[in-house]
């Protein structure tokens, strides 16, 4: 496998899961009654979608193609957020839990592929960036929890 291709095929991995967040992020928008809560979510599905902007480029960049759509494992996440949403009524502890177990997941992602330390210097940056920002949503996620429950 060439550099190029090995490059793209670890930022494809990364895409698709910002597209799987992103989504994630808009369903548990739509299902939570805090205003707060509902705008924080609507932020972070935003966000993801400027990671996933941004890490198509670079795989452009690389004359690679990038993945189109989210994963299975990450479809089978949003439905269960759903489900979990359904049967507790919506939930908001029960939402922001399993959006801090999808952004954990992100994260520890971000931290696999930053310790390839052949990353051109640019994308490393990006994904630097990227992998902070998802440790604040953590954070700011853990926060509400607490205010919650």
């Amino acid at each position: 496998m060439k550099y190029t291709e090995k490059i793209s095929n670890k930022l494809n991995e990364l895409l698709v899961k910002n597209y799987d967040a992103e989504k994630g992020y808009m369903n548990a928008a739509e299902n939570v009654e805090s205003p707060t809560l509902k705008i924080f979510f609507e932020r972070r599905a935003t966000e993801r979608s400027e990671f996933a902007k941004q890490l198509r480029t670079e795989i452009l960049r690389y004359g690679e193609e990038p993945k189109d759509s989210g994963s299975f494992k990450g479809t089978v996440h949003r439905n269960w957020m759903s489900l979990k949403s359904l049967l507790s009524s919506n939930d908001e502890e029960a939402i922001l839990e399993e959006a801090i177990k999808g952004e954990e997941a992100s994260l520890k992602e971000y931290k696999d592929i930053l310790k390839d330390k052949t990353l051109p210097p640019s994308i490393d940056s990006m994904l630097f960036k990227q992998k902070n920002a998802i440790q604040s949503a953590i954070n700011t996620e853990k926060v509400h929890e607490e205010l919650v429950s």
